[in-house]
């Protein structure tokens, strides 16, 4: 075996990192580390919603409906995620939030991975690596 080389199921894996398959969260010997890259399967149940807005973020970040309906709250707009592919991409200095409108499953891509986002209790924000 590759140690460089891992293989796994988004589903099942994420559910055991609170959605997150890739980032600096990870150990840095698991080909999963990674300090330019986020990468979230999220799977959220009807009306989740994320507890508190993000200020001053410091990443650009993609959002992927895999399936549901989701919307992503942005200053002066909503953007809701309606069909399988919809996507919305915001950068650097946006603040955002989000609500699943239906039981939804969102791949988000996030760079860079930087630690400080994580909401107590909520699994929006990106696992705290181990002593921060």
């Amino acid at each position: 075996m590759n140690d460089s080389v891992y293989v796994g199921n988004a589903g099942k894996d994420a559910a055991l990192d609170r959605g997150w398959l890739l980032g600096h969260f990870k150990d840095a010997s698991d080909p999963r580390h990674s300090e330019d890259v986020e990468i979230k399967w999220g799977v959220h149940p009807k009306g989740d919603e994320r507890a508190h807005w993000v200020h001053g973020e410091e990443r650009t970040a993609l959002q992927v409906l895999i399936s549901g309906r989701f919307r992503v709250e942005l200053p002066g707009r909503s953007v809701v995620l309606a069909e399988q592919g919809d996507y919305v991409v915001w950068g650097r200095g946006v603040d955002h939030s989000w609500y699943a409108e239906e039981e939804s499953v969102v791949l988000t891509v996030r760079w860079p991975s930087v630690p400080g986002y994580a909401v107590a209790g909520q699994d929006d924000g990106a696992p705290r690596a181990t002593g921060t």
